[in-house]
C-alpha cells in the first residue's frame, strides 16, 4: 500500500542552504525513488529568521507551483517549537525532520522509508555513527552526540548509536501518541523518551553526513547537550 510522506523543515536564519535543500527535496519528491511513497509535502517552519531565509523559501514556491509546499512563519521560539508547529501541519502516513542546513543528504530517506512502509517499525533514526566513512567537526560535538546516546541507551533500554541525529522519521500514529513539550534542541531527547516509554522500537540506519562549523551556521552548543542529557532524566520519570 503506497503511503505519504511529509518532510518537516525547522528553519533559522539559513538564507544560505535552504534553497540547496529545498532543490534536492523537490527532485526527490518529483523523481518518485522513495520506495512505497506516492505523494510527498514540504513543510516549512520559518522561526523568526532575521535574514533572508523567507524570501528563499517564498522564491522556491513560486518556481515549484507543482509541489506541496507548506510554508509557516512564526517568533523565534525555537527548534523543537518550530517541529512541534510541522508536525501539527504536516497531511501524511509518514514525517521526517529535516534540517535546512546541508549537513544530512535526503536521499537516505530511500533508505528509511522501507522499515516504514513494511509495518515493521513506526520509527527509524539515521545514525551518523554506523556510516564509517563520515567525519565528524569537532571531537566535543562527535564524544558528547555518542555520550548522550550512552545516557539514553541506559535509561531506556536501548541500543542507539546516535540518539541526537536530526534524522528521525515515524509515523502519524507515532506523532499523535506522544505529547511534546519542547521548546528548543530538546526535541531530540524529548522524542527518544517519550516514544520508548510508549513501547516503541527505534530501527537505526547508517547515513551520510557533512559536518558544518560554528563559522559555517552550526548553532548546537556544549550547554545544549546538558540540557539533553537532563531532558533524558527527567522523562524517565515524569511523562
Amino acid at each position: 500500500m503506497q503511503k505519504s510522506l511529509a518532510i518537516l523543515i525547522p528553519a533559522y536564519n539559513e538564507e544560505k542552504t535552504i534553497g540547496n535543500i529545498l532543490g534536492r527535496l523537490a527532485v526527490l519528491c518529483r523523481d518518485g525513488i522513495l520506495p512505497g511513497i506516492s505523494r510527498c509535502e514540504i513543510v516549512v517552519v520559518n522561526d523568526g529568521s532575521t535574514d533572508n531565509t523567507q524570501a528563499v523559501i517564498e522564491d522556491f514556491k513560486k518556481a515549484n507551483p507543482d509541489l506541496a509546499v507548506k510554508n509557516f512563519c512564526q517568533p523565534n521560539g525555537g527548534k523543537g517549537l518550530a517541529i512541534r508547529k510541522a508536525i501539527s501541519e504536516a497531511d501524511a502516513d509518514i514525517l521526517v525532520v529535516q534540517d535546512a542546513d546541508l549537513e544530512n543528504d535526503p536521499e537516505d530517506f530511500a533508505i528509511m522509508v522501507p522499515y516504514i512502509t513494511s509495518g515493521e517499525y513506526s520509527v527509524v533514526y539515521g545514525s551518523r555513527f554506523l556510516n564509517h566513512h563520515n567525519k565528524h567537526s569537532y571531537i566535543s560535538f562527535y564524544l558528547g552526540g555518542r555520550l548522550v546516546s550512552h545516557v539514553s541507551n541506559i535509561l531506556y533500554g536501548l541500543h542507539l548509536t546516535d540518539e541526537p541525529t536530526c534524522y528521525k522519521m515515524f509515523t502519524r500514529e507515532v506523532a499523535q501518541s506522544v505529547s511534546l513539550k519542547c521548546t528548543g534542541f530538546e526535541f531530540c531527547p524529548e522524542f527518544t523518551a517519550k516514544v520508548s516509554k510508549a513501547g516503541y522500537n527505534i530501527q537505526e540506519v547508517p547515513i551520510h553526513y557533512h559536518p558544518r562549523s560554528i563559522e559555517e551556521g552550526k548553532k548546537f552548543s556544549w550547554k545544549d547537550g546538558v540540557e539533553a542529557i537532563w531532558t533524558l532524566i527527567k522523562y524517565r520519570f515524569v511523562k
